[in-house]
């Protein structure tokens, strides 16, 4: 362990060792509490150095025992065709009939059947 004192008596941690205490943070059974005070630190402190790794901003080792949750990619969602985009054509001889995509099936039916009554 790594701990430098500067000229206002404030100790400075390598971002090694916050790693290495924040990866002993995710042991299961372990509190924030308990490895402060194993190496003598603020609880607030080890929270903060746990905020920067769960930003991405502290690299943490992998470390025996600690679990990470799991990351899950989902492909995204197609978008939603826009309704002026894709209009329903309803085609009968030289006649075409347009509707958007929110008409109801069972209304495109109807004008359909009223279009192949002779």
């Amino acid at each position: 362990m790594e701990v430098m004192v500067g000229p206002s008596g404030k100790r400075c941690w390598s971002d090694e060792f916050k790693g290495q205490v924040v990866a002993e943070t995710l042991v299961p059974g372990v509190t924030v509490n308990e490895v402060a005070r194993r190496h003598d630190l603020r609880p607030n402190h080890l929270s903060s150095w746990r905020r920067l790794a769960k930003d991405g901003k502290l690299p943490v080792p992998d470390l025996a025992g600690a679990e990470f949750a799991p990351v899950v990619f989902e492909p995204p969602a197609p978008e939603p065709q826009d309704a002026a985009m894709a209009p329903i054509e309803i085609v009968s001889g030289d006649i075409v009939i347009r509707l958007d995509t929110t008409t109801s099936a069972a209304r495109v039916a109807e004008i359909a059947r009223a279009l192949r009554t002779p």
